[in-house]
């Protein structure tokens, strides 16, 4: 409605992930990067977590659309399936049929299929997207899955992309086998200021805008405040006020136009309403004074939660390595300690 008002060619923010309007923030590209090395590695397992809207998906949509050909992938998005359903989806998703099959049979014909796929010099992918919605046994089974190989190497590699709440059950004392097999994580964080406006100007000049100063400094400020930074409630919100715009005919955005559709927002979206604090009413952790020395805001805390988040998955990271090297090491000793054993 608003595109040809605003000298577009096509709708810059909807909601639906589009590959073609990929934005590669800081740890956008450090994820995409991991999924990329996780494919030239072509073994093990990649884990990419974000909270909701931070666009998971869309990285995940941006790999499949640039996929090599030997590739052959499919993507799962994973409600609470069982082990027997995730290999009756995971079959299905790569044509292999299920109706009428135990799991037995099944297993037996998709490992049939992996193995052609290796015979043609090709390999299979899967993308199991929300899957933090997966029971611990259920993703033991992907475990499983990935013992598929051949010429030592897995015919089946698998990506798990999920909300936060994948983080605490990969970290389940009784996922070690899982965990050593993690070659990369990555949690997606917001978007900064700088990135959110970087964001909303990258999206408008790939739908066709002139690059001519259309949002002031305070609208961007504004939306970035509201957002906190969340690429889907950024799609959303600038939408709105496209429209707005469209329809008050205004030529540039600023911020009372930028308060109005956070208004109208606010209440379709069910905000909760902040009440006022009294004098009676004590100050808590999160209320977050302001002058310096007091207790930060919450998005300070979260902050500082993802950087920890990310120091630990680099730690798990190195300590995959460290036991493959010790295993291999150990390994080498073993040949060693037999050979001079069957000398003596």
């Amino acid at each position: 409605m608003y595109e040809n008002y605003y000298g577009l060619t096509s709708k810059p923010f909807q909601l639906t992930p589009d590959p073609s309007f990929f934005f590669g923030s800081k740890w956008h590209k450090r994820a995409m990067s991991y999924l990329q090395y996780g494919l030239s590695q072509a073994e093990g397992f990649i884990v990419i977590t974000g909270d909701i809207g931070t666009g998971k998906t869309t990285i995940a949509n941006s790999l499949l659309n640039d996929m090599q050909e030997d590739i052959v992938a499919a993507q799962i998005v994973t409600p609470k399936l069982t082990p027997d359903e995730l290999v009756k989806m995971v079959a299905s998703k790569f044509n292999v049929p299920v109706k009428g099959s135990t799991k037995s049979d099944i297993l037996n014909d998709l490992e049939a299929f992996l193995m052609d796929l290796h015979k043609q010099g090709k390999r299979a992918l899967l993308l199991v997207d929300e899957a933090q919605n997966l029971p611990l046994e259920t993703i033991e089974e992907l475990r499983m899955l990935s013992n598929f190989q051949a010429s030592g190497k897995p015919l089946l590699q698998s990506f798990l992309l999920g909300q936060e709440e994948l983080q605490p059950i990969l970290r389940a004392p009784n996922m070690e086998q899982f965990r050593q097999r993690i070659v990369a994580s990555c949690h997606l964080a917001p978007l900064t200021d700088v990135e959110c406006q970087a964001y909303i100007e990258y999206r408008m000049q790939h739908a066709g805008w002139d690059g001519k100063a259309l949002f002031s400094a305070g609208a961007y400020d504004l939306i970035f405040q509201f957002t906190h930074g969340v690429p889907r409630k950024i799609n959303t919100l600038v939408d709105r006020i496209l429209l707005f715009g469209f329809l008050e005919e205004l030529e540039t955005l600023d911020e009372e136009a930028v308060e109005n559709v956070i208004k109208e927002v606010s209440e379709e979206m069910f905000q909760p309403v902040k009440q006022a604090q009294t004098e009676s009413q004590p100050k808590g952790i999160l209320d977050g004074p302001t002058e310096e020395g007091q207790v930060k805001d919450v998005e300070y805390y979260k902050t500082m939660l993802t950087e920890l988040v990310d120091a630990l998955d680099n730690a798990i990271s190195q300590k995959i390595k460290l036991t493959r090297y010790i295993d291999r090491l150990l390994q080498k000793k073993y040949k060693t300690y037999v050979r001079l054993k069957s000398d003596d």
